[in-house]
């Protein structure tokens, strides 16, 4: 996925806020499932956040286009871990794992990840593999 960055994704200098690439990579997860004609949740069913890890190599600045690449390191019956890369000019800037955790959002309880969204997940990995 690209990302342009805008005025509004700077701080005065010019430099992307960091909490930006959080987002960004929000966003790259997230096109994962509309690149598919799919959402990424169901009526009851979301991935959420439980852990992230993540370094923060270099800076991205007012005008750059970013690549966010995704990658699936471990699918599990409820959970699932990513790595994802945010690239300027072929260089990583931003690298993070994160856990994501299937949740029943009504009971807040964990659950196993549906068939559908285990679909497209698959599907990922398969891609990644070619």
């Amino acid at each position: 996925m690209q990302i342009r960055i805008y005025y509004e994704d700077t701080d005065c200098g010019g430099i992307v806020y960091h909490t930006n690439y959080l987002k960004y990579c929000e966003r790259a997860r997230s096109e994962l499932f509309f690149a598919r004609g799919a959402m990424p949740n169901t009526n009851r069913i979301g991935l959420v956040v439980r852990h992230i890890e993540c370094d923060f190599l270099d800076s991205a600045r007012l005008g750059d286009l970013l690549i966010i690449d995704t990658k699936i390191i471990k699918l599990g019956k409820s959970s699932i871990i990513l790595e994802q890369n945010i690239k300027l000019k072929n260089k990583i800037i931003f690298t993070a794992t994160i856990k994501l955790a299937c949740v029943d959002v009504i009971n807040k309880k964990i659950e196993k990840i549906p068939n559908e969204i285990l679909e497209i997940l698959k599907g990922n990995i398969n891609d990644k593999q070619r």
